[in-house]
């Protein structure tokens, strides 16, 4: 773990060597989530005015949505977000482990949210017919979704490389496998997160169609086996090597992530109220 030798306390939320008294970090992911608040407004926006006129033929919002599904979904991406200032919490406080352990967590909330929309989507095309180019209800919904999940996977790939990031030794000149090991342990995190959806999303269409289990390890042998290695991995680089250059200094760099992940929620709130409950009233 890192070294807890006594120090000036640190200021996590002013920095007085800038002309604006804000962390320059913080600044650029602040002007970042305003531009990307503009795109998403956009997006919304666009689906609304379409949604008010539907082409003849096309299936309607409540024949095609799964509320139950989604509202799940929501719930568990607002977990994450809690998890998210939790993590935040503990590395300003210089707690590594549960900062660690807190990042792993808001993870998995992630991946299974990113599970969620897929076997939705999934679901859509196979099962509904609702496509991205068969209505324009369906082009912008798929548009406006997918893109804020394609900003969830970016945020979960982050947060996997905070999460390896903690591990990097203070002394890099005499470990000089350090990078080559954080690089396997990032790509056993995402084996770990992605054999686990796919492994569960064909569990689900197992179940469904009523094949049995045996239906279901034949057919995902492969992700079973490669999910056994990837934790096998990550559990393997995940274990204690000395003193780490990770610590209380580097809290602005978890903060800056949080403010993104917090900002992906609440457009997923937005979206969850204008594309999904708006249907319902």
């Amino acid at each position: 773990m890192s070294s807890h030798a006594a120090h000036a306390p640190i200021d996590h939320h002013h920095d007085h060597t800038t002309s604006t008294g804000i962390p320059n970090k913080k600044l650029l992911m602040w002007t970042f989530l305003a531009s990307d608040c503009m795109f998403f407004g956009m997006l919304i926006a666009t689906h609304l005015v379409y949604r008010l006129h539907p082409p003849p033929g096309a299936p309607a919002p409540q024949d095609v949505f799964d509320i139950e599904l989604t509202s799940f979904s929501t719930f568990i991406l607002l977990m994450s977000s809690l998890m998210m200032a939790l993590a935040v919490n503990a590395i300003q406080k210089g707690n590594l482990k549960s900062m660690r352990w807190s990042l792993l967590t808001t993870i998995l909330f992630g991946a299974i949210f990113l599970w969620c929309q897929v076997y939705e989507f999934d679901h859509f095309v196979k099962d509904r017919n609702f496509t991205l180019t068969n209505s324009l209800f369906g082009s912008t919904f798929y548009t406006l979704t997918g893109t804020h999940g394609l900003h969830v996977a970016i945020g979960v790939l982050w947060l996997i490389m905070m999460y390896v990031r903690s591990f990097q030794p203070v002394d890099t000149a005499k470990d000089r496998t350090w990078f080559l090991r954080n690089v396997l342990h990032v790509a056993a995190v995402i084996g770990v997160v992605l054999c686990a959806m796919f492994a569960v999303l064909n569990l689900v269409h197992v179940i469904q169609a009523g094949t049995g289990a045996g239906a279901f390890f034949s057919g995902s042998a492969g992700l079973l086996i490669g999910l056994a290695v990837s934790t096998a991995a990550s559990l393997y680089f995940a274990r204690p090597r000395g003193p780490v250059a990770f610590g209380e200094s580097n809290a602005i760099d978890v903060e800056s992530m949080g403010l993104y992940w917090h900002f992906v929620d609440i457009v997923w709130i937005v979206i969850f109220t204008a594309v999904y409950l708006l249907e319902y009233v």
